[in-house]
């Protein structure tokens, strides 16, 4: 072979190899793009944790409206306590106890399986209170599909309403997790979702009291939802404990208590 027919052939063989590449290369792109398309289609397959529809089928909720609030904006001195996870022995009736002695309203997103065994806790102790849905048994709904999520809230709002007396109107899912068919469910239960601006830092302050106490107070702003718990580890009575001086302080701020929807009543969402 010719030493110019071995340049052109060398010339046509890596034009081929830079094709074949190339082509590969984008046979790759698209394989990834495939994949991730794929994946992401699995994600948001209706129905699914992440997709807030049924797909084509009809949705089935109602009014067709939810509202997502994490407190309000108004130039009024007003703050909604709220408790979580509860009720429980020993806890719930301690903050009842707490909040009777200084004619304190507060809502309580209650667990359906807790309201259910301790409904004695909470039956004729509930006037000037508020009660909202905070999932059957505490499992994460934003990990749920559609159906799942609702069936899970849907068996908590009966529990509760058998238990209270009061259907729940508001929900605050298990860690503020969120997904489409939490928004789905909701929806269909004709909720407002309700999570909170301001929560208690109890690992701040180890039995110290009076010290968080002192730090809520000043992080409070006019239309702040406190987020609290009745229920859980040692460390969070320091919270509990110090909720006679939380409630005085705020007063002796110019705050007045109300319940979340008192809240979202008097002023204009954040």
């Amino acid at each position: 072979m010719a030493d110019g027919d071995m340049g052109r052939w060398g010339r046509r063989a890596v034009l081929r190899r830079t094709a074949l590449l190339a082509g590969g290369a984008v046979l790759g792109v698209a394989a990834t793009a495939q994949s991730t398309w794929i994946a992401d289609r699995r994600l948001a397959l209706a129905g699914g944790p992440s997709s807030a529809t049924l797909g084509n089928r009809h949705q089935q909720v109602g009014a067709g409206a939810v509202e997502v609030t994490w407190g309000v904006q108004t130039g009024e001195r007003f703050v909604a306590l709220t408790f979580d996870d509860g009720p429980r022995p020993h806890w719930t009736p301690m903050v009842l106890d707490t909040l009777a002695r200084y004619a304190v309203p507060a809502t309580f997103f209650l667990i359906g399986e807790q309201a259910r065994q301790h409904a004695a806790l909470v039956r004729d102790r509930l006037g000037g209170h508020e009660v909202g849905n905070h999932s059957w048994a505490h499992h994460d709904l934003a990990r749920m599909n559609a159906h799942a999520a609702y069936d899970d809230l849907k068996r908590s709002h009966d529990a509760i309403a058998e238990a209270t007396g009061v259907a729940p109107r508001l929900l605050r899912p298990p860690w503020g997790h969120l997904g489409g068919a939490v928004l789905h469910a909701a929806a269909r239960l004709d909720y407002r979702l309700v999570l909170w601006t301001l929560q208690m830092v109890e690992r701040e302050f180890p039995h110290d009291p009076t010290g968080h106490a002192r730090r809520i107070v000043a992080d409070v702003q006019p239309g702040t939802i406190l987020l609290g718990h009745d229920v859980g580890t040692e460390q969070r009575l320091v919270a509990l404990r110090g909720l006679p001086d939380m409630i005085t302080g705020l007063r002796a701020r110019g705050y007045t208590f109300v319940t979340v929807s008192q809240l979202l009543r008097r002023a204009a969402v954040v």
